[in-house]
C-alpha cells in the first residue's frame, strides 16, 4: 500500500455553501466540511458529541464535534460502532 505524503483527505470546507458555517465555536479557517452529516447521529447516546433531547429528538445543533480539526480522527474512531450497528439492521431485515 502507498504511503500518504499528505493528510489533504481528512478536511474539506465549502465556504461557498450558503450555511457555512452551520454551527458557531470554530474558527472558520479550520471549520471542517468534510461530515457535512454527522455519520455517528445513528450512535444515540454514544456519539461522543455534545447533542441534547428536543421533544424525543436527538438535537446535535450545538455539537461542533464533526467540524473541528480532530473530527476526522474522532469519527473514524467510532465507525467501527456505526458500521456494527448498519450491520445488525441489515440482519434484523
Amino acid at each position: 500500500m502507498k504511503k500518504l505524503e499528505t493528510s489533504n483527505y481528512k478536511f474539506n470546507q465549502h465556504k461557498a455553501c450558503e450555511f457555512f458555517p452551520c454551527h458557531e465555536g470554530i474558527d472558520q479557517e479550520k471549520f471542517n466540511c468534510l461530515f457535512c452529516y454527522c455519520p455517528l447521529f445513528m450512535l444515540g447516546n454514544e456519539c461522543g458529541g455534545n447533542f441534547k433531547i428536543t421533544n424525543g429528538i436527538k438535537d446535535c445543533s450545538s455539537c461542533t464535534r464533526p467540524h473541528d480539526e480532530e473530527s476526522y480522527t474522532f469519527i473514524m474512531s467510532k465507525m467501527k460502532k456505526v458500521i456494527e450497528k448498519g450491520s445488525k439492521f441489515v440482519s434484523d431485515l
